[in-house]
């Protein structure tokens, strides 16, 4: 599979936004200028933009709280998910949440999740069985993690997806921690992927670091899905590089395993590589760095203008009241 140029420079914007707007979004929490909790993405960032970049415009993405790379790389504007983590009106769910639990424009074909993880990945599948009874050429992508694997509603939704062949691809994100339980505890496999089996699918292991190993396998899962080849599972191996929330400060993680995972830094190896290409050099970096900047400063001044919701639409947009 060839890369673009504009592929690369694409996803190189969208990985090295993804961390700088979290970087703030970690400042900004210990200012208190946040709402709720925060979920960190450092280490996930080749994961969420180089799958999302595997979609077609009418493609349906179920994204998890480590997702914001997939957000952004679907059309979310910063302004707006700077405005969801500041619980503001003029965020996703209009203040109704304050991180990314809840955040979804169906308009993006983005698909909010709650935080009952994996219950995204039955969403997922009901969408793709519906494309296929509809006979439209549309693929849905949903992520969930590696605790989220040993769930029950995990193996229904495989099960059903392969049954009927439909046009959904699974993505574990497994970064070898859930919460505080790493995977060694929680399962007797080395591979998630090796569940695959089991359904009668494809399952793959790719190293979550590489950007064009994660982005080469979903665009080959997607449009196989798209021709009618049923789904897939991929399994991301990554490590998360901070604690399960802002508030963990991760002390059960050895620190000879973060010093391991460290140079694997999916952002380093994706520059690395573009240098190496002749597609990046220290000025066009210097000038990318600060393009961003101002564009979340834009944006956490618009967040921190943005009106609060207001009480008297609460019931608004819900099934029952």
């Amino acid at each position: 599979m060839e890369f673009s140029n504009e592929l690369l420079e694409q996803a190189h914007y969208w990985m090295r936004l993804t961390r700088a707007f979290d970087d703030r979004l970690d400042l900004l929490f210990k200012q208190g200028k946040l709402v709720g909790g925060l979920f960190s993405q450092r280490g996930h960032e080749a994961i969420s933009v180089g799958a999302a970049l595997a979609l077609g415009p009418d493609d349906v993405i179920t994204p998890m709280h480590r997702d914001l790379g997939a957000y952004f790389a679907r059309g979310m504007t910063p302004a707006r998910l700077m405005s969801q983590y500041m619980g503001r009106a003029t965020g996703p769910s209009g203040g109704r949440d304050a991180n990314l639990h809840g955040c979804g424009d169906l308009s993006l074909g983005i698909v909010g999740f709650v935080s009952h993880i994996p219950q995204s990945t039955p969403v997922a599948v009901g969408m793709a069985h519906a494309f296929k009874l509809k006979r439209e050429p549309r693929v849905a992508l949903n992520f969930f993690g590696d605790g989220g694997s040993s769930e029950g509603l995990i193996h229904e939704a495989l099960n059903w997806a392969s049954l009927y062949q439909l046009p959904v691809v699974f993505i574990v994100e497994n970064n070898q921690y859930a919460y505080s339980t790493p995977t060694k505890n929680q399962m007797r496999m080395p591979d998630i992927a090796a569940r695959a089996a089991g359904y009668g699918m494809s399952g793959v292991v790719i190293d979550g670091n590489d950007f064009f190993a994660v982005h080469k396998t979903t665009k080959e899962a997607v449009e196989r899905a798209r021709g009618g080849d049923g789904p897939a599972l991929l399994e991301c191996k990554t490590m998360r590089m901070r604690g399960h929330a802002i508030h963990d400060n991760m002390s059960y993680v050895p620190k000879e395993l973060l010093a391991e995972w460290e140079p694997r830094d999916p952002l380093l190896l994706f520059e690395k590589r573009l240098r190496e290409m002749n597609l990046l050099d220290d000025v066009k970096q210097n000038e990318l760095l600060t393009r961003i900047e101002r564009e979340i400063d834009a944006a956490q001044a618009f967040a921190e203008n943005a009106p609060m919701p207001d009480p008297s639409k609460l019931t608004e947009g819900i099934f029952a009241e």
